[in-house]
């Protein structure tokens, strides 16, 4: 998810509480939240699920739906949320 921040203080606040809550949902791996050098007020959430399945799940889950309300008012533009798959070298044979 690629964010666009109006108030860059409060929603980081907003994220940082997002990113420690899905961590401890079932099916997460990892979730990194990634600042922008060259653009400020730019801010990346990476997720790692165990499955697409839990992926998915997580986009209706309570975490996710606090954390899109807690960002009306402090974005730009709303966020860029897209959906990858990991390649390995493993995978380029």
């Amino acid at each position: 998810m690629h964010f666009h921040a109006t108030d860059a203080e409060t929603l980081l606040a907003v994220l940082s509480k997002y990113v420690v809550l899905t961590r401890m949902e079932a099916g997460c791996r990892n979730v990194d939240l990634c600042a922008s050098v060259t653009n400020p007020g730019t801010y990346l959430l990476v997720q790692k699920w165990d499955s697409g399945a839990a992926q998915r799940a997580h986009f209706d889950s309570p975490g996710m739906i606090e954390m899109a309300t807690s960002c009306n008012g402090l974005l730009k533009s709303p966020p860029k949320i897209d959906l990858w798959d990991s390649v390995s070298a493993h995978d380029l044979r």
